[in-house]
């Protein structure tokens, strides 16, 4: 057959230049139909035999296969056969005295270049046959140029029966188009390589140039080398530092220089991208102030953050996340820009510059707790060093004030536009836009010049000091602001004038001249006065700290009043002599029985305590959630005055967290108590009411849109004048911290909502999450159904397949939810967050445990 001639002819030549055992045990079938036919029982005739002319016409005349066309099964030898064939041939030769015969391709010497490569002798590998070790010879190398193929024999004889029909004309072509494949696929040193196409497109300004590039590469070959490659093909001149590879179809960073290409699952079908990793981002800060500056797309999101917050000046950065804003926010803002006939153009401020966002470290001053005072501790205003201190920071004077003052309170009209949730599923949907912090922001769909908002994620405010923290207060006490007014948390009418009080106090504390007057340093240094109270404790004297004695821990006794709810009958008021000790309270009949066993004892460690308080009615109670197996025991402790709730209320606190009263936060914590209570204990001054008109106030800028419809503007006016006159003496940053307590004071305080649907159950429900609690709420009602602690849970875990959450506490009980509202990874990561900033303390370094914190919360998905 001419086809199994031409086959051997590329065979022995592919032998010459070492490249047969590339073909080892292949099988290769060529016919021009897919089937023979099955009706021809008998081979077809030999052709008239034709002239002598070239062997490959000579060898064309064979006998024809079964079927309408020539039929070939060829079975090649192996590579080790061929070596050893080789072997046995060249031993034969040197016993007959023969030489072996060198090729012509390799040293040119001892072969004839017209010879046919079929005139080999049988049995023998047509190979180099220099001796090994010969100074100055190289063994069999790559060819560099091929010649033509051969032509395709083509044959001329039809097979009885064949017919001539469409298949016999088309036989012969499919034949010769497959001939010229497999010349090509043996014949490319690339394919014979293993070798692929990769399509990377750059990602530059430069509209004239080239963006698209093919690359030839391997498997084999690490990203690094497919980056140097690349950029030899681009003919631009940059600095290409800060590009990487982007895998667009799995979403991923090639960031692992060292990896291959195998190794990191890229084949052919593969499109990569050449791309800055840091890239501009708008983020809107809590203040409702949008920057613009650089971000690292190509980190987690927990180091981006912590790179954010470097350059905004914010310490503690492991308290704050990226958010998506909501649907409902979107469609809300959408609808104000179509009603607006004039764009609405924002102010925002640039931080592009910046060192950190350009890749480069941060100051190491800035996380130094010797730094300067950010504040100045006597007005409370940022203090001007501040500046000199960050010298690198692109926050100028201007900026930082913008970070760090309150500014004037937006329209009653902005606030009505702004998005408000009304239920608890609108209060849910607001945590489903939260970030995975151990993804990177191009891997959820984040892209260059987007708009996300930074807030503060966990309700757990470490260190807050006032001396190092002006942009962190403030930008703590604008979240809490807009907590009230967008009424995302609960409050009472009397609470929300304190809340206005406040706010109208600080506004006008940061508008005013006076604050602008940075005045200079006053305080002495930390250290300073630490080595002054050392040198005076080694020469003899008395430090101003007076250790107390702590061996003896206090305890109250006091006759109180105990009120227990119960649903199908009246409260029960009942006065007991109550004993507060350690963490403990137990109660008695009267003092006489004191002595004897109590009524009941009461642990308050982990429960949870919310204030009852209304001072216009005289009402100072304490509200009790003890947890038990099945639940939380609620109780009400009921005192009879201020100094008395503020006593017992902050041993309550503590006892809560596991400390006593012997801590050393007992009475800063009792003074606290005493000062808000102050605050809500105005009294009614005539010229406070006859005032509202001669003063400069929008009251409905103060409150929630609920009170702006129950009062007229100059009731509103008029109450909150009277609460202003026991905050009219605080300072700028005394006021920022009073409103932060307040808030944090609150019931609903730090909860972040999900729905979600218990294991077993067949309705929805609310889950509050909290920095020390979980909370099942029904979702209709509102009402806490039963309320678990951090304090109590043994372990949790994450079922990735179904998305369910399984938690285990003492006492043998467990609980297992789905989350409706968004991922349940938001949920895990609440949870193994909250225990992650548990860990902190004031003794550790200021670096945190990013691998501690990735295992706390990354899950194993």
């Amino acid at each position: 057959m001419a086809t199994a001639v031409c086959l051997s002819l590329v065979l022995r030549w592919l032998r010459c230049e070492g490249l047969s055992w590339a073909f080892g045990w292949v099988s290769l079938v060529f016919s021009a139909h897919d089937q023979p036919s099955p009706h021809r029982q008998h081979p077809a005739p030999r052709p008239p035999r034709r002239p002598a002319g070239s062997s490959a016409r000579r060898a064309a005349q064979g006998r024809a296969g079964q079927g309408g066309a020539p039929r070939l099964l060829l079975t090649l030898p192996a590579a080790g056969a061929e070596q050893r064939e080789g072997k046995e041939g060249k031993g034969r030769a040197k016993q007959r005295g023969a030489a072996p015969q060198p090729c012509a391709a390799c040293c040119g010497r001892g072969a004839e270049r017209g010879r046919s490569l079929s005139s080999a002798a049988p049995g023998r590998a047509v190979r180099c046959g220099a001796v090994r070790g010969r100074a100055g010879h190289r063994a069999a190398p790559p060819p560099v140029s091929l010649p033509p193929p051969p032509p395709f024999p083509s044959c001329q004889v039809q097979a009885k029966g064949a017919g001539t029909g469409r298949e016999a004309r088309d036989g012969p072509a499919r034949s010769e188009r497959a001939y010229t494949d497999l010349w090509k696929m043996t014949s490319l040193g690339a394919y014979g390589s293993n070798s692929w196409e990769l399509l990377v497109s750059v990602d530059h300004q430069n509209e004239e140039k080239q963006k698209e590039f093919t690359l030839q590469v391997t498997g084999d070959l690490h990203i690094g080398g497919v980056m140097l490659k690349l950029v030899e093909q681009i003919e631009m001149t940059q600095d290409w530092s800060d590009y990487a590879l982007w895998w667009e179809q799995k979403k991923c960073w090639l960031l692992k220089t060292h990896w291959t290409l195998d190794k990191c699952g890229v084949q052919a079908d593969a499109k990569l991208l050449f791309t800055t990793q840091h890239k501009m981002l708008r983020l809107r800060l809590p203040n409702m102030k949008t920057v613009r500056l650089k971000v690292s797309f190509s980190s987690v999101v927990f180091k981006a953050v912590s790179d954010i917050c470097k350059i905004l000046n914010i310490r503690r950065s492991e308290e704050l996340s990226l958010l998506k804003q909501s649907e409902d926010a979107i469609r809300k803002k959408k609808k104000k820009d179509k009603n607006n006939k004039e764009p609405v153009t924002e102010d925002i401020l640039n931080l592009c510059n910046s060192p950190v966002s350009s890749g480069l470290s941060a100051s190491p001053g800035l996380y130094s707790k010797t730094m300067t005072p950010t504040y100045d501790p006597i007005s409370g205003t940022p203090a001007s060093s501040t500046i000199t201190w960050f010298s690198d920071s692109p926050l100028t004077e201007q900026n930082c004030n913008i970070l760090a003052f309150s500014h004037p309170i937006c329209s009653p009209e902005t606030l009505a536009e702004m998005y408000q949730p009304r239920t608890l599923a609108d209060k849910a949907r607001l945590n489903a836009g939260w970030l995975d912090s151990s993804r990177s922001l191009m891997e959820q769909g984040i892209l260059e010049d987007d708009q996300l908002l930074l807030r503060f994620k966990y309700y757990t405010f470490f260190d807050l000091n006032p001396k190092y923290d002006a942009v962190r207060i403030n930008q703590i006490y604008e979240q809490a602001r807009w907590a009230i007014l967008l009424e995302e948390v609960d409050c009472t009418e009397e609470e929300m004038l304190i809340f206005a009080a406040l706010q109208y106090h600080i506004s006008k504390l940061s508008s005013s001249s006076e604050t602008q007057n940075f005045p200079g340093e006053s305080e002495v240094d930390e250290i300073e006065a630490a080595l002054s109270n050392l040198e005076v404790a080694l020469e003899g004297g008395k430090t101003s700290n007076i250790l107390e004695d702590i061996t003896d821990i206090p305890k109250l006794a006091d006759y109180l009043r105990l009120v227990r709810p119960r649903k199908l009958s009246i409260k029960s008021i009942k006065p007991y002599w109550f004993v507060f000790k350690d963490t403990s309270v137990s109660y008695f009949k009267n003092t006489e029985s004191s002595h004897g066993e109590p009524i009941e004892k009461l642990n308050l460690k982990g429960c949870e305590v919310v204030p009852d308080v209304n001072v216009a009615a005289k009402k100072f109670g304490i509200k009790l959630l003890i947890p038990v197996a099945d639940g939380m025991n609620e109780l009400y402790l009921r005192c009879e005055n201020e100094n008395q709730y503020a006593r017992w209320m902050a041993a309550c606190v503590l006892a809560s967290k596991g400390k006593t009263m012997a801590d050393s936060s007992y009475r800063p914590e009792v003074h606290k108590i005493l000062s808000f209570l102050k605050m809500k204990n105005w009294t009614m001054s005539p010229q406070a009411v006859s005032d509202p008109e001669n003063v400069d106030m929008k009251p409905e800028c103060f409150v929630s849109l609920r009170y702006t419809k129950k009062y007229k503007s100059k009731q509103l006016a008029a109450r909150i004048l009277e609460a202003h006159q026991n905050v009219s003496q605080m300072s700028l940053v005394e006021a920022k911290m009073r409103f932060i307590q307040a808030w944090q004071s609150l019931p609903e305080f730090g909860l972040s909502y999900y729905i979600v649907r218990f294991k077993g159950s067949k309705k929805d429900d609310v889950l509050g999450v909290s920095y020390n609690r979980l909370i099942r709420i029904d979702i209709a009602t509102g009402d806490p159904i039963t309320t678990w602690r951090f304090s109590n849970m043994k372990q949790w875990n994450v079922n990735w397949e179904i998305r369910q959450v399984a938690i285990e506490f003492d006492q043998n009980v467990s609980i297992a939810f789905t989350c409706l509202s968004a991922d349940c990874k938001s949920i895990h990561e609440y949870i193994g967050g909250y225990i992650f900033l548990s860990t902190r303390s004031k003794d550790h370094n200021e670096t945190l445990d990013e691998e501690l914190f990735h295992k706390l919360t990354g899950g194993q998905e």
